[in-house]
C-alpha cells in the first residue's frame, strides 16, 4: 500500500476482508449450522469454544492496559464486564456454560480446560499475546470480526434451534445477547482505527490484524474439523465421547 485510503474505501477493504476470511465461511460452521453436525461434534465444539469466550476478558484487560487515554479505557472496560459479568449480573461466560451444562458437559471440567485441542490453546493464546505484543491501534483492530457476528449468530440461533432436539433457547442466550453488545463494540473500534490509522502502512497494519484475528478464528475450526469430524484425529488428552 502506497496511498493513503479515505475513510469509505478503507472500511470497505476491511469489510472484504469479513467478506472472504470470516470463519462463518469455513466448513465446519456450514455443519453445525445446517444440522449436519452430530451431538459430538456440538459437544467439541462448545467446550473448545470455551477456552476462547473464558480469554476474550483476559484479551480485553491487556487491550485495556495499552492506553493512558482515560476515555479509551473507560469504553473498552464493559467488554471485560460483558463476558465476565459483575457481582450481580451475569456475563457472557456464565452464558456460555450454561450451553455446555445443557449439553451434558460437567461444570468444573469444563472451567478446567482439560480436554480441548492443542490447537484451540495456541490459537487463542497467539491472540491474547498479539494484543500485547504489537501497537494499540492494532490490538484494537483485531477485534473489528465484531463487524461480522450478529450475522453468524442469527444463522446460529435459527440454525441450532431448528435442527437439534437437544438445543433450546435457554442455551442460546450467549448468542441472543451478543446480538446487542457485537454491534456497539464494532461500531467504536471501526471508528477508532478510521481515525488513528493515518498512514498507508498504519492502515495496512489494521487490515493485517483482522486478517490475523480471522486466521484465530478459522484456526480453531480446522482443528474441531480434523478431531471430530475425520474420524481417528483426535489427539491424546483431547476430549473424547467415552471419556
Amino acid at each position: 500500500m502506497t496511498q493513503l485510503m479515505n475513510h469509505e474505501e478503507f472500511e470497505a477493504a476491511l469489510r472484504r476482508i469479513g467478506a472472504t476470511r470470516y470463519h462463518s465461511l469455513h466448513p465446519f460452521h456450514k455443519r453445525l449450522h445446517g444440522g449436519q453436525c452430530t451431538m459430538v461434534q456440538v459437544k467439541a465444539w462448545a467446550l473448545n469454544r470455551y477456552y476462547y469466550q473464558s480469554s476474550i476478558p483476559i484479551k480485553d484487560a491487556v487491550v485495556l492496559s495499552r492506553f493512558r487515554d482515560r476515555k479509551i479505557r473507560l469504553e473498552w472496560r464493559h467488554r471485560i464486564e460483558d463476558h465476565d459479568g459483575n457481582i450481580d449480573t451475569e456475563g457472557g461466560i456464565e452464558r456460555w456454560l450454561k450451553l455446555t451444562d445443557g449439553l451434558g458437559f460437567d461444570r468444573s471440567y469444563v472451567e478446567s480446560c482439560q480436554g480441548i485441542l492443542p490447537a484451540t490453546r495456541f490459537a487463542v493464546d497467539a491472540y491474547v499475546h498479539f494484543v500485547g505484543e504489537k501497537t494499540p491501534l492494532e490490538a484494537i483492530a483485531s477485534s473489528l470480526t465484531e463487524l461480522f457476528a450478529p450475522g453468524l449468530h442469527e444463522q446460529r440461533i435459527s440454525g441450532m434451534l431448528e435442527h437439534y432436539d437437544f438445543i433450546n433457547p435457554s442455551v442460546m442466550t450467549y448468542f441472543q445477547r451478543r446480538l446487542e453488545q457485537a454491534p456497539r463494540d464494532a461500531s467504536f473500534a471501526l471508528s477508532y482505527v478510521k481515525e488513528h490509522a493515518q498512514t498507508p502502512k498504519e492502515q495496512k497494519s489494521v487490515m493485517d490484524a483482522l486478517t490475523f484475528k480471522c486466521d484465530v478464528l478459522w484456526a480453531q475450526l480446522d482443528a474441531l474439523y480434523s478431531a471430530y469430524v475425520e474420524p481417528g484425529r483426535i489427539p491424546p488428552g483431547a476430549w473424547t465421547p467415552d471419556a
